[in-house]
């Protein structure tokens, strides 16, 4: 946009050609696979027998031949466990998951031990406010 001498404004139309779109394009996700359809994809490339029958199913299902070879692999390791997909990431120690778990254990105790004797103690005072005495039973004795 510019003005001339004479006031009028003029407006540059070269200008918004010349500006780079900012559309936003989607990122492609990868496609996941379950065994179940791993499986049915290597049954069918197993019963391919005819010449270009196995880069049409490639093609058809979008995938790669090391895919194959992947599925293959996990096949004979063990039918559906294998095929099943896997978590990312660093694996969870089995120990420290059972450390969790006993420290929380035991914060729920300690908190119903304070509750306990919190109770106990209200009930030795109410017991003091009456005259009377609570026994204390001994836990050694076995009567």
């Amino acid at each position: 946009m510019f003005e001339n001498s004479s006031g009028s404004v003029k407006v540059n139309v070269n200008a918004k050609e010349a500006m780079p779109k900012t559309e936003v394009v989607a990122k492609a996700k990868r496609k996941g696979f379950t065994a179940a359809e791993k499986l049915r994809i290597l049954r069918e490339v197993d019963a391919c027998q005819g010449t270009g029958e196995m880069g049409a199913l490639l093609r058809r299902e979008g995938i790669y031949s090391s895919y194959l070879t992947t599925w293959r692999r996990q096949r004979e390791a063990g039918e559906l466990d294998g095929l099943v997909p896997r978590k990312r990431g660093p694996k969870p120690d089995p120990q420290a998951i059972e450390l969790a778990k006993l420290r929380r254990e035991n914060a729920r105790l300690q908190e119903r031990l304070q509750r306990a004797e919190l109770i106990i103690d209200f009930q030795k005072k109410v017991a003091q406010m009456f005259g009377g005495t609570l026994e204390t039973p001994d836990l050694d004795d076995p009567s």
